[in-house]
């Protein structure tokens, strides 16, 4: 019992608890189709050990990467290699920490290369996407258990590279290693999802043939990862600038003396980063399925809303320049009027560039509305649509500047209220400010409105229609507008325009291993130390005589 008891409780000794694993949060990579083309990771499943880039081999091994060393090139490396998964960390609070501080206590060259890494890693985001892949591919935010297990991975990984067979062996049988093992199951497509979009009005004065200008922003975001996109500048700002819009004509329209003779239809729509399908369902309904809607009768323009949160850029992007003696017409000049008189430090240019039906993606919102044939235009402080900003999870709440925000407002604002109500017409001077005093833009609502927004990921795949969400927006919309109602799409069954997967967000487990080496050393070491046992205990006469031979001889010299 005594020669036997070692070898039992090495073989079942384990490792404290908190030692042995560690559960934290992961965030899977998009998966969706769009028009029957396959986006993102197909698959969900992980039980692997892990390794970082510095090892030779990945194959079927999870390869942890840091986004402070991230490269596009060490990513399809690990894809060219078959790796088993990858999992990215980030760093922590990307959120909501302005980009100069990613992480406290880090030193000052760590925190540059944090800031290089941003942009970079925006910029390779849609990259990723458009290669699709069936390894598993998941983000999660760093902690300091998960730093740890970084670097007892990358020191075990790079040892292997570097040193004789010897001490790889020896290295491999005594260093720690991680099984990394995600909880759920694997991906299945999300039947009957549905995008919604949400519209509210304010009927202008006079009749039934009065014109309409639609006002309209898409409100959910997108990102490498939906759950860790925050949308904040795409399109954040742009339902900020809506709803606050929404708010100042509808005092106006309170009062016959400044209610207008225009409708004012304002349109949130959902699956705008899924080449805007709520608009798309929701034109098809009011054109091709009913006989009364305002967009039937004289619409004199649609104006929507992207990404204005920062910059001292505006451009007016069309698909068709507009005629002089139109309403657009006026309006672009209105709003060349405001910005050169009230705010010279604001570029302003007007983009026009053709709608390309060849290309799977439109290339802004206002282009589903002109292949329609109603007269329609997006204003952005980006010149180009395929700017990184507007499909990147690094989209968080630092990237609005509040007062670039209320300034952007203001400047819509001044030129919608000058072509409605024709002040130029009527002899207004070019520098009169209408929203001031008691008609001001609110910025403090402004930047509580972006604070509400950024405080959720808005993914189209995550917002349902029963959502607090659209509770709290159609909550604000009946404030100030009338007739707000609710638009849901589902894609087709035989032939969908989209479909989403599950399984975006997860629990994922860190198991402290040994190898497999280590457990056949350790085999071989019982072996061995049972086997002297044996030969002890079978010739125990014999070895006691030699001991008591040994042990005599000293004492007679």
């Amino acid at each position: 019992f005594v020669l036997f008891l070692p070898a039992v409780l090495l073989l079942v000794s384990p490792l404290p608890v908190c030692e042995a694993a560690h559960e934290f949060t992961v965030y899977r990579m998009q998966q969706y189709e769009l028009q029957g083309q396959g986006y993102g990771t197909r698959n969900a499943v992980l039980n692997t050990e892990a390794r970082t880039v510095e090892a030779d081999v990945l194959s079927r091994r999870c390869v942890l990467m840091r986004l402070l060393d991230f490269s596009y090139e060490k990513y399809q490396d690990a894809l060219r290699q078959s790796a088993g998964a990858v999992v990215i960390l980030l760093p922590p609070n990307m959120s909501t920490m302005p980009q100069d501080v990613v992480r406290v206590n880090r030193s000052e060259r760590s925190q540059q290369n944090a800031v290089r890494s941003l942009p970079q890693f925006m910029a390779i985001e849609p990259e990723m996407l458009l290669m699709e892949t069936v390894v598993p591919v998941y983000f999660a935010v760093e902690d300091d258990e998960l730093i740890s297990i970084y670097e007892q991975t990358r020191k075990a990984s790079a040892s292997q590279g570097s040193a004789s067979a010897a001490e790889v062996l020896i290295h491999t049988a005594t260093a720690n290693g991680f099984q990394m093992v995600t909880s759920g199951g694997q991906s299945k497509a999300v039947t009957d999802w549905m995008v919604t979009s949400i519209e509210g009005r304010l009927a202008g004065l006079g009749s039934e043939e009065i014109p309409t200008i639609v006002l309209v922003a898409h409100y959910d975001s997108f990102g490498v990862a939906p759950w860790l996109s925050y949308g904040a500048d795409s399109n954040g700002s742009g339902v900020s600038i809506l709803l606050e819009l929404a708010r100042l004509f509808s005092r106006l329209y309170t009062y016959k003396r400044t209610h207008a003779g225009y409708n004012l239809l304002f349109f949130a729509s959902g699956g705008g980063k899924f080449n805007y399908q709520g608009t798309k369902r929701w034109l098809e309904d009011n054109l091709d399925h009913t006989d009364s809607s305002l967009l039937q009768d004289n619409v004199a323009f649609v104006l929507c809303l992207d990404t204005l949160g920062q910059g001292d850029t505006l451009h007016l992007h069309v698909s068709k320049p507009p005629k002089e003696g139109t309403l657009q017409h006026s309006f672009l000049k209105e709003l060349e009027m405001v910005v050169a008189s009230q705010f010279p430090e604001v570029t302003f240019s007007m983009v026009h560039k053709k709608i390309n039906l060849a290309e799977d993606l439109l290339a802004w919102e206002h282009e589903r509305f002109a292949i329609r044939r109603l007269p329609a235009f997006t204003i952005s402080h980006l010149e180009n649509p395929k700017e990184s900003l507007r499909n990147s999870i690094m989209d968080d709440r630092s990237r609005v500047n509040i007062s670039v925000l209320t300034r952007n407002t203001r400047i819509i604002a001044e030129a919608l209220t000058r072509v409605i109500y024709n002040l130029t017409g009527k002899g207004a001077p070019e520098n009169l400010q209408i929203f001031t005093e008691q008609m001001k833009i609110q910025q403090d609502q402004l930047d509580s409105v972006m604070h509400w927004l950024t405080s959720q990921p808005r993914a189209a795949q995550l917002v349902d229609k029963d959502s607090t969400f659209f509770n709290t927006l159609e909550y604000y919309m009946s404030r100030y507008l009338k007739d707000v109602k609710l638009h849901h799409v589902k894609a087709d069954k035989r032939d969908p325009e989209f479909v989403f997967y599950d399984q975006l967000k997860q629990t994922m487990n860190a198991y402290r291993v040994k190898p497999a080496v280590f457990d056949l050393l350790l085999a071989l070491c019982i072996a061995a130390y049972l086997g002297v046992a044996y030969l002890a205990v079978q010739n125990f006469g014999l070895l006691y005589k030699t001991v008591q031979r040994f042990s005599i001889r000293p004492k007679q010299q």
